[in-house]
C-alpha cells in the first residue's frame, strides 16, 4: 500500500473531474469537484489560498502536457470572491462558476465585472428561471448551465428564446441519454455535461469489427495454458498495423521499460503473458467507430484506479480488477448489450459476474470507483482512508494520458 503514497502526497480533500463536451462530443473543459472527508463543499479550504492553489494546480497540470489544453470550471462562493481570497490562477485555464445560492448584491456584481475585465470567464450553475434573484447575473456571466432534469426538456425551448438577448454560451447539464443529447443539440446548446456517454446507444444485430475479433483471438491464446510467445505472435501478425500499435504502447512511458521491445514475442519474454494481456485489453477497449476519446480515457482511468486500489487492499488478483474496470464501458464503446458482448469475449466467470452484476471482490471495487469518479464522495464505502482514493485517481489520470498518447501516435 505504501509505495504509491510515498511517491505522491495525498491531498486533504477528495477531488474528481467531469468532462464538459462540445456539439461534436469533444472535451471543451472539465469541471473540478471538491469535497472534504466529511463530504462538505470546500471552496476556500479554511481560507488557505495557498492550499487551494496547490489542489487546483495539481489537477490543471494534467492538461498542460496535452496538445489541446482545456480550461477547468471551478465552483466559487460569493464569500471567496468578495473577500478577494481567489488565488491568482491563469485566466485561460479557469472558468469561475457561481453557485445557485449566491447572494446577488451590487458589490458582487461590481466584483464580477472587475474579474471579467481582467480576463476571467464566468459561469452560473443551477439557474432557475422562476427565481428572479439570479437574473442580474445574466448580464455579467459568459456561460449559463441549465439543469435539463430540473427545468424539464419541454420548458427549455421557450427559455432559450428568452435568453438570446444576453448572448450567453448555454451549457446543458444532467444530460443522461443520447436522445436527450440530440434534443439539446436541436435546441442550440453549445456545451453538454452529464452521463449520456456512459450508456450504450444500442444497434440491433451489430457485430464486432475484424480488428476486435483478431484481438479476441489473441486474448484467447494468451489465456491458453499451453500458449507460447510464438503462438501469440503468429496470430497478431495477421494484422501488422495492430502489432505495431501494441508494441508502441508497450514501449511507452506508461510501461517504463529500460530497453526497447522489438516484437510481441520479445514483449512476452520481458513482461510475461499477463502484462501483454493488459495491453491487448487496452486495444479491445479503444474506439474504432468514431466514439469520443474521452470515453477511452474514462475506461483507462477506471481500469487503472481499480487496479491500484486492489494493490493497496492487497487483493490476490489486481489484474482482474484492472480488466473489470477497463471493460466496464465496453458496451458503450461498441453500442452493444454487455451480455451479448461477453458471449464473444473470452473472459473468466468472475470477470463476467463483476461486469454484469457488480458481484464479487472486483465488482464491488468497480462500484466504489464509479461512485468516486461521479464525485459522489459521501456514498464511498471507504475501503481505504480517503487520501488513498485521491492519490490513486490522480495517478490513474496521468497514466491514462501516457497510454492515450501511445495509442494515438
Amino acid at each position: 500500500m505504501m509505495p504509491l503514497m510515498d511517491e505522491d502526497q495525498g491531498l486533504p480533500v477528495l477531488m474528481a473531474r467531469q468532462a464538459i463536451y462540445t456539439k461534436s462530443q469533444d472535451v471543451a473543459a472539465y469541471e473540478l469537484l471538491f469535497r472534504d472527508e466529511q463530504g462538505n463543499f470546500v471552496m476556500g479550504l479554511k481560507d488557505d489560498d495557498a492550499t487551494l492553489a496547490v489542489l487546483v494546480n495539481s489537477y490543471a497540470s494534467f492538461s498542460k502536457a496535452t496538445k489541446a489544453q482545456v480550461p477547468f470550471f471551478l465552483k466559487v462562493t460569493d464569500k471567496v470572491l468578495l473577500n478577494d481570497e481567489l488565488p491568482d490562477f491563469p485566466r485561460h485555464l479557469f472558468v469561475l462558476e457561481l453557485l445557485p445560492h449566491t447572494q446577488v448584491t451590487s458589490r458582487l456584481i461590481a466584483r464580477l465585472e472587475t474579474l471579467a475585465s481582467q480576463g476571467y470567464r464566468l459561469a452560473l450553475s443551477g439557474f432557475d428561471p422562476s427565481d428572479t434573484k439570479l437574473h442580474p447575473l445574466l448580464k455579467v456571466v459568459h456561460v449559463l448551465k441549465l439543469d435539463i432534469q430540473l427545468i424539464g426538456l419541454s420548458r427549455i425551448p421557450s427559455l432559450v428564446q428568452k435568453l438570446k438577448p444576453f448572448n450567453l454560451e448555454l451549457l446543458a447539464d444532467k444530460v443522461e441519454t443520447q436522445e436527450e443529447f440530440r434534443q439539446c443539440l436541436e435546441m442550440g446548446f453549445a456545451l453538454y455535461m452529464g452521463y449520456f456517454l456512459s450508456k450504450p446507444d444500442l444497434v440491433r444485430g451489430k457485430k464486432l469489427s475484424g480488428s476486435k475479433v483478431l484481438l479476441m483471438q489473441i486474448l484467447q491464446e494468451l489465456q491458453n495454458k499451453h500458449a507460447t510467445a510464438q503462438s501469440v505472435e503468429e496470430i497478431a501478425l495477421k494484422d501488422p498495423e495492430l502489432t505495431y500499435k501494441i508494441l508502441r504502447v508497450v514501449n511507452s512511458a506508461a510501461v517504463n521499460l529500460r530497453r526497447e521491445v522489438t516484437s510481441l514475442s520479445h514483449a512476452i519474454a520481458l513482461l510475461g503473458m499477463d502484462q501483454v494481456r493488459r495491453w491487448v485489453m487496452l486495444f479491445l477497449a479503444k474506439s474504432d467507430n468514431g466514439k469520443p476519446t474521452e470515453l477511452t480515457r474514462t475506461m483507462l482511468v477506471r481500469g487503472r484506479m481499480c487496479e491500484l486500489l486492489a494493490e493497496m487492499l492487497e487483493y490476490q488478483d489486481p489484474m482482474e480488477c484492472f480488466i473489470v474496470g477497463l471493460l466496464s464501458q465496453l458496451d458503450v464503446m461498441m453500442d452493444m448489450e454487455m451480455e451479448v458482448l461477453l458471449n464473444e469475449v473470452p473472459l473468466q466467470q468472475s470477470v463476467r459476474d463483476a461486469l454484469l452484476n457488480r458481484e464479487g471482490q472486483s465488482g464491488a471495487l468497480l462500484s466504489e470507483v464509479e461512485v468516486y469518479e461521479r464525485g459522489e464522495f459521501e456514498r464511498l464505502k471507504k475501503l481505504l482512508p480517503s487520501q488513498f482514493y485521491e492519490v490513486a485517481y490522480r495517478h490513474s489520470l496521468k497514466w491514462s494520458e501516457q497510454v492515450l498518447e501511445a495509442m494515438q501516435g
